[in-house]
């Protein structure tokens, strides 16, 4: 068996490419610079990724470096910030090789190239169990800005992005602890959202002119939304019926019971969940959709400080063993 490179080699193999920006000194310091436009701010955000919890070990590196950058843009545009760069550290298991890593910084490298940003520095090293991706990300947004969680207002419509549950019953379907298994095209668009969240940052702009608060959904769609309703001092309501499906995501929840929970609560959807004036709604919706971004009114904001409430079939609240996931 051939010789594993060493640390330095793989910078300069596999990572040193990826470093474009000249702020990152082509990976030959310690640190990395970055100064943003006058009258803009620096947003920043860290997520990480662990095999058998987040992806499952066998997954395509190429898949799982995606992933990994997604999950961190998917939250830069929730924010409506335009991304510029990452820090990426590994901790690499000890059966890895220079193939799994070359197609790892090759998935990297395309996803650079299609959201236009660049890797700033990092570190790997050896990890005791299995693989750890851990992404730290940064862009940048008009000064003061930036859309947070607080800032929902009674009376402000619920949106959220795409189709929600895909994700969730996608690992389902992996798991095997669906009713009914579904195949063909829904099967894979399903297998394929769970595996590649699509960051919805052609949206953030959008979200800049209309937002009053927002999210990405990473957790659940109910708990994010409780996240939302608890950071700014309110309620809120969600139709069950109005949540956006996916044509096998529709089709699994009318066949199995389980299936609505996981979409409600399942996570990993890495849509946006925002909310916006009740005047603003119609122009949001519409400057959304010229975005190429869909979104659908699901709920609204009420007075109050209780988690916000599911509504079913006539109006009648819905009971959840949990409102999102647990990734902990």
């Amino acid at each position: 068996m051939a010789e594993r490179p060493g640390e330095f080699e793989l910078i300069e193999r596999y990572f040193r490419p990826l470093a474009s920006d000249p702020g990152a000194f082509g990976l030959t310091d310690d640190v990395a610079v970055y100064v943003p436009p006058p009258g803009e701010d620096l947003v920043l955000k860290a997520d990480q990724i662990v095999a058998g919890v987040h992806f499952f070990a066998g997954d395509p590196p190429s898949a799982i470096a995606s992933k990994g950058l997604r999950v961190n843009l998917s939250d830069l545009a929730s924010k409506g910030a335009t991304p510029v760069g990452y820090l990426l550290s590994m901790a690499l298991p000890d059966d890895w090789n220079e193939d799994w890593l070359r197609d790892f910084s090759a998935g990297l490298a395309a996803d650079q190239a299609l959201f236009g940003v660049s890797l700033f520095g990092g570190d790997t090293t050896r990890a005791a169990g299995g693989l750890t991706v851990s992404i730290a990300a940064f862009g940048r947004v008009p000064a003061g800005s930036v859309i947070r969680r607080a800032g929902a207002a009674p009376g402000d419509v619920v949106f959220v992005s795409g189709t929600i549950g895909d994700s969730a019953l996608g690992l389902r379907i992996r798991l095997g602890t669906l009713d009914s298994m579904p195949a063909g095209k829904a099967a894979d668009h399903l297998l394929d959202r769970y595996l590649l969240p699509q960051p919805r940052l052609a949206l953030a702009p959008v979200l800049l002119r209309f937002a009053t608060s927002s999210l990405d959904v990473s957790d659940g769609l109910v708990g994010d939304f409780a996240h939302i309703c608890r950071a700014s001092g309110v309620g809120g309501e969600i139709d069950a019926d109005a949540v956006p499906l996916s044509a096998g995501a529709r089709a699994l929840v009318d066949s199995d019971k389980s299936a609505l929970a996981s979409v409600l609560a399942g996570g990993d959807d890495y849509e946006i969940l925002s909310t916006v004036p009740e005047a603003d709604a119609e122009r949001f919706a519409a400057e959304a959709a010229e975005a190429g971004v869909p979104v659908t009114r699901i709920g609204r904001v009420v007075e109050g400080k209780a988690p916000p409430v599911v509504l079913g079939v006539n109006g009648q609240p819905l009971s959840l063993d949990a409102a999102s996931h647990v990734h902990f």
